[in-house]
């Protein structure tokens, strides 16, 4: 089942960000664009890289007015104690967020019952709190920080156009497409 379309539920969670804890709630996140990145655990092997991909691109996705979530089920302890030791996690400046019962991760659909632990997912949540693109990866297919990015800025785009769609690698700037009976047979 297809979870485009659906709202994410009310959720409150403990957070590292800033150097510091902090609550994150659904309500942080209305009116605005959200990317959720799924990952299992923290102190592994996959995990840092894909986080420091993001991190590098992070004041992109802040330029378009996207906020970025790493969502684990560690908690926020555990994220602090991982920022703390690693060179490559001191790079993150997005919010950690700690989801050791699942909860989250359920309402996204990524919970490995089993594990424990979260395959990886990453989600655009457009601001009205509802998931508009959405990938999900086997725990050792690392993913790609600027094709979610181009995701966020195509999902921007197409909600501001809405007579618009965006072709295969379109990127800001590209040419776009209003569907219409002249196009038929001829792409």
């Amino acid at each position: 089942m297809s979870l485009i379309g659906k709202e994410i539920s009310d959720f409150t969670v403990k957070a590292f960000v800033d150097g510091d804890f902090k609550d994150i709630s659904k309500e942080d996140l209305l009116g605005k664009w959200s990317v959720f990145i799924f990952y299992p655990a923290d102190f592994t092997f996959v995990c840092p890289t894909e986080l420091e991909d993001v991190a590098d691109l992070y004041e992109e996705f802040k330029k378009i007015d996207a906020e970025v979530y790493s969502v684990s089920t560690d908690t926020h302890w555990v994220h602090k104690a991982w920022h703390d030791t690693s060179d490559t996690i001191k790079k993150i400046k997005f919010p950690m967020l700690a989801d050791p019962t699942g909860k989250l991760c359920r309402d996204f659909g990524v919970y490995l019952e089993d594990e424990g632990v979260a395959l990886r997912g990453s989600f655009v949540v457009n601001p009205a709190g509802k998931i508009v693109a959405y990938e999900v990866n086997e725990n050792s297919i690392g993913r790609d920080a600027s094709e979610l990015l181009r995701k966020v800025q195509a999902a921007q785009f197409v909600a501001k156009h809405g007579d618009q769609v965006c072709p295969a690698r379109w990127k800001p700037g590209d040419e776009t497409l209003k569907p219409g009976i002249d196009l038929v047979g001829k792409l």
